[in-house]
């Protein structure tokens, strides 16, 4: 199935973080934190403006970023845990 977000949406998956930290400790699942960071999967076409026009978002699909630790919807689609999110919950695009 696919799925296309609409206005400023954002579809994101979550890339996993490490299982260890820097000192070599493993976390258990139970420990761990949901990650911050994910992969843009779809991004609608952007919100209206006040004049009518549609401003395009700045994210793009294959984008790594960050976004809040409760920012989004969580939705699962064939079986994957993605979030919805509007383009605002982003907080920067990783270089």
């Amino acid at each position: 199935m696919k799925l296309r977000p609409l206005h400023d949406r954002v579809l994101v998956k979550r890339v996993e973080s490490e299982e260890k930290t820097a000192g070599g400790i493993i976390i258990p699942d139970t420990a761990k934190e949901k990650p911050m960071q994910g992969e843009v999967l779809a991004v609608g076409p952007g919100a209206r403006g006040d004049d009518g026009k549609i401003n395009a978002l700045d994210v793009k699909v294959g984008d790594r970023v960050l976004f809040g630790k409760w920012s989004g919807t969580e939705v699962k689609i064939d079986g994957d845990e993605l979030l919805i999110m509007k383009e605002a919950d982003i907080m920067g695009v990783l270089e």
